[in-house]
């Protein structure tokens, strides 16, 4: 099993990227620009942010190997 700084430092990492793709959805919509690449390529980096930190979270206890590191 990992160690617990294993699982912080990951979950740190992976819930900043989740923070930033969100933000950048946020000041897309202040800026009323929810159509279009822009707003295409914040959306698909908000959802794979997401779809990360789910995977991450919802890892099966136990499964993971010792010596594995934590991956998105």
């Amino acid at each position: 099993m990992a160690s617990i700084d294993d699982f912080r430092i990951e979950s740190h990492n992976l819930l900043m990227e989740l923070d930033a793709a969100t933000m950048r959805m946020m000041m897309l919509v202040s800026a009323r620009c929810v159509s279009g690449p822009d707003w295409d390529a914040a959306s698909k980096r908000q959802h794979d942010a997401y779809e990360s930190w789910d995977k991450f979270i919802n890892f099966p206890s136990g499964a993971m190997p010792s010596n594995a590191p934590f991956t998105n």
